[in-house]
């Protein structure tokens, strides 16, 4: 019997040794795992993440393009809306026609861009701003260019918002560009598009010009001599032309800026 009580009393004492041994091991560091250890603890304190800093990182990757109003606001107030009279003699008498076309700022001392077959032949010119003030333009000071359906007037007034310039070698077939021009005499107004075709050779004037930009942006009378604009707000272009055929639609043509301001220079130069 004395044995059997020795027995029962040892069992337990020794499965309560292993047991210490065993918890003991496991509550000791193992060195060569130290540094995975300290990792897996630090993940569990660790600083959440800046999601402001994050999100300013992202957004300085895709800087935001501003929208077609942004260029319109940006825009308009350099264009102007130009109102014409023509004197036609028939069968020995005189008739007044009536005439609309488009313009841009390009100086703020009063210096406007338009197509030269907007003016040509008038016999009273009436500019009017984007504020709503109107000037009369003497036609006998209007300098053209006829050869590359250019001209330019002249207003008395000062500290204009003249358009700002860009390069049209930088278009590129697709990109978005807009129009902003006095359509049928009605008021400036916007249409937007994109470049169709780069380099396009058209007849203008019985001459044939090489460097025109189709797009696609809706063009009607009156809209002769207003800015292409790229989406930074910059003229590219100034329209020109459209093709006016039946089943025909989206064929609008403007001067290469590029193109076009050697030819301004000298109109200026020449005043």
């Amino acid at each position: 019997m004395k044995r059997i009580n020795i027995l029962h009393i040892a069992l337990p004492l020794v499965l309560i040794l292993i047991l210490s041994l065993g918890t003991a091991r496991e509550l000791t560091p193992n060195k060569g795992n130290s540094a995975a250890a300290g990792t897996s603890v630090d993940s569990s304190n660790t600083d959440p993440v800046d999601t402001e800093q994050s999100a300013s990182v992202s957004e300085s990757r895709s800087p935001v393009l501003p929208t077609i109003a942004d260029i319109v606001a940006a825009v308009k107030p350099s264009v102007v809306a130009i109102d014409t009279e023509v004197t036609v003699n028939f069968f020995r008498r005189s008739f007044t026609q009536e005439g609309s076309g488009s313009g841009w700022i390009i100086d703020e001392t009063g210096i406007i861009v338009t197509n030269s077959r907007v003016v040509s032949g008038a016999s009273s010119i009436i500019v009017t701003l984007d504020d709503g003030r109107t000037f009369t333009t003497d036609p006998n000071k209007v300098a053209m260019d006829p050869a590359n359906d250019l001209a330019i007037l002249y207003i008395n007034a000062e500290n204009l918002p003249a358009a700002n310039i860009g390069d049209s070698s930088e278009l590129r077939v697709g990109d978005w560009v807009v129009t902003i021009g006095n359509p049928l005499g009605l008021g400036i107004s916007a249409k937007e598009g994109i470049v169709s075709r780069l380099d396009v050779p058209l007849a203008v004037e019985g001459q044939t010009l090489d460097d025109f930009t189709e797009t696609s942006a809706a063009i009607n009378p009156g809209n002769s001599g207003e800015p292409l604009v790229n989406m930074k707000g910059e003229v590219v272009g100034i329209t020109s032309a459209k093709i006016s055929s039946v089943g025909v639609e989206g064929l609008g043509y403007a001067i290469s800026i590029n193109d076009a301001l050697p030819a301004i220079e000298k109109l200026v130069a020449g005043r």
